[in-house]
């Protein structure tokens, strides 16, 4: 086969496909930041004489109002109705009532579960969900959380395999496959996939990692270590001082009007000695989780949580005393009240790089950060094992995706957090007392989620279009109020989605796709069309793991299409191939399902290769083998 020839406007588009790898691999900027920069430098250089075939600057912003992007809103305010009514609390005390105290038993049920509910919302969306449902199954019967969390994860991946909206690679298929059929001579034209047109595929996938958890989780699970018990407050705080050496014990001190802390503001107090001020009262008034810039006045009283010998230090140098009876915050400390909290920070959080002072944790979300827990590593203010330095930094270490926080809050700050703030915040702690849920409202959430499946399963109507009646439905009904729905959107995917599809149109319609093609088909010249397909799937795979699904499937679509035109192979099941393969991502917690449980299940990279190695050559292997059975 004779190689085509390079232009200069496929030279381009070779080096703009270069940066956006080099973007999304180094993390200098934000991967959707990245897509944005790339989608407007493809806009200025269309300008140039010469190069006006890289994109039509009429339609550079059509990828904003595509189905796919609209497509992927509608799940995500879907997804949060059905969240909304308080569906996933049952869904756990049900996990508990019938998988007992049986590991495989739970294992089962829960990635079951899980893999369903991802079948038809975003699997992120799906993991945050049953991030609490873990926990509280994990207190409930004794079972480690590490033991249960890595095969919710993998399965939250596998179940976005089982229809055509459960993940944002397979709804973006479709219109992949609409913008390149118009190049390919009429009797190569692709058709669209339908709903199920995968589901034998998932199906065959969950299963298989269901399979490999039970019969393989002893060897490749993190060891749970002690029972976890973590039901009532005495427990609980068991808990936090054996996972966490935090000793959370609370005290009351008195501040007289000769003691050097009056005047000093609660940073000044922070940063000086090891102890957490989580209350103060002063003139007959409480304020809990007191901003860094309040000051001491006198006489006042603390609440205060510290190890016994800080807390010692802290009252001898400040001619301070306890008041033992403690009396002052009994009802704001009362376990129905207040208590302390793990908190994990997602991927798609606005708080992931900056720290608790750039975004005044006390302040805006009425948070005492006691300790945060990353890569393994406990960073606390109040152990007596670490080095000063490092514990006064606590406020000042910049997020990153995953970092389980631990805290003491309100309950009703912790419940508005996971109503208003859940983009920003997972929260790992269930089971405390707090606004109910909106459970009148369970049968409208589940009547326009039926209403939009029936209407993708049985009508001409486009896919986005559909999905918005369901959305739409839960709105108007009062499931989720329109800020709320704002809210579940997660924006920055959108942009990442919509900013990257001029390029995926840029690789195909400059020839460029071809070019990389027949380069490969030259290479493999002589090996089978299932080699080929195995190479598409594996390369697939491999980008994954640096680079969002998402660019994968718009960057490796075209090519995948043309590798299989040269080959005389089917483009549409190479196209699938590449869209299931994307998913492929179990190897390191690149992908945002990975770094979202890594915190809370206390994960290191090595447990992820160790498990998802494996998975990796499972997931291919029954890949390959279901898409040439079925198509």
């Amino acid at each position: 086969m004779e190689a085509l020839g390079l232009s200069m406007e496929m030279l381009v588009v070779l080096g703009l496909l270069a940066f956006t790898i080099f973007l999304f691999v180094s993390e200098i900027v934000r991967v959707d930041l990245a897509a944005i920069i790339v989608m407007v430098l493809l806009g200025i250089l269309s300008v140039i004489p010469g190069l006006s075939e890289l994109a039509d600057l009429r339609h550079l912003f059509d990828g904003f109002a595509s189905n796919a992007v609209i497509s992927i809103i509608a799940v995500m305010i879907i997804g949060a109705g059905l969240d909304q009514t308080g569906l996933m609390s049952r869904v756990a005390q049900t996990i508990v009532k019938v998988g007992g105290n049986t590991e495989k038993r739970l294992i089962t049920i829960i990635t079951g579960t899980v893999a369903f509910i991802s079948s038809f919302m975003q699997n992120v969306g799906a993991t945050a969900l049953f991030l609490p449902v873990v926990s509280r199954v994990s207190s409930r019967t004794g079972i480690a959380m590490s033991r249960l969390l890595m095969p919710m994860g993998f399965c939250a991946i596998l179940g976005g395999t089982m229809t055509m909206v459960g993940s944002s690679p397979l709804i973006l298929l479709n219109d992949l496959i609409l913008g390149v059929n118009p190049s390919l001579p009429e009797a190569q034209q692709m058709a669209t996939f339908g709903l199920f047109a995968v589901t034998p595929i998932g199906v065959a996938l969950v299963l298989t990692g269901i399979v490999y958890f039970i019969i393989a989780g002893p060897w490749v699970l993190k060891a749970g270590g002690e029972k976890q018990d973590r039901d009532s407050s005495q427990d609980l705080y068991a808990y936090f001082e054996r996972i966490y050496a935090l000793n959370p014990t609370t005290f009351e001190v008195v501040v007289k009007p000769d003691s050097p802390l009056v005047g000093m503001d609660i940073l000044e107090v922070l940063w000086n000695y090891k102890i957490n001020i989580i209350g103060i009262h002063y003139k007959g008034r409480t304020r809990m989780e007191p901003p860094p810039d309040i000051k001491v006045e006198a006489p006042a009283r603390l609440a205060v949580i510290a190890d016994p010998e800080h807390l010692r230090t802290f009252i001898e140098k400040n001619q301070l005393e306890i008041d033992e009876a403690g009396n002052t915050f009994v009802e704001e400390l009362s376990s129905e009240k207040s208590g302390l909290a793990e908190i994990v920070i997602p991927p798609d959080s606005d708080l992931v790089g900056k720290s608790a002072k750039d975004v005044g944790i006390r302040k805006n979300y009425g948070l005492s950060i006691l300790a945060l827990f990353r890569h393994g590593t406990c960073y606390s203010r109040t152990t007596t094992e670490m080095e000063h330095e490092v514990q006064d930094d606590i406020g000042k270490m910049p997020f990153e995706a995953g970092d389980t926080l631990v805290c003491h809050t309100s309950w009703s700050s912790l419940s508005r957090l996971e109503k208003v703030h859940r983009k920003d915040f997972v929260v790992v702690t269930s089971g405390y007392p707090h606004d109910e849920f909106r459970p009148d409202k369970t049968r409208h959430a589940l009547l326009f989620f039926l209403l939009a499946i029936i209407l993708i399963l049985f009508t001409d109507i486009r896919l986005s279009l559909c999905l918005l009646v369901g959305a739409l439905g839960m709105i108007l009904t009062n499931v989720l109020s329109l800020d709320e729905a704002y809210e579940a959107v997660s924006w920055r995917t959108v942009f990442l989605l919509a900013s990257l599809i001029p390029l995926g149109e840029a690789v195909q319609n400059t020839g460029t796709a071809a070019w990389i093609a027949h380069g490969i088909v030259n290479v493999m010249q002589g090996l089978p069309t299932l080699a080929l397909q195995a190479a598409v799937a594996i390369l697939a795979t491999a980008f994954s793991l640096v680079m969002s699904n998402v660019g994968a499937t718009v960057l490796l679509v075209p090519l995948a299409v043309n590798i299989a035109l040269a080959a005389g192979a089917d483009p549409a099941l190479f196209a699938l191939t590449v869209a299931l393969a994307t998913s492929n991502s179990f190897v390191i917690p690149t992908h945002q399902v990975n770094a979202l449980i890594m915190g809370p299940g206390g994960y290191r990279v090595a447990d992820f290769m160790r498990a998802g190695g494996i998975m990796t050559v499972l997931f291919l292997i029954v890949q390959l083998f279901m898409l040439n059975l079925i198509f």
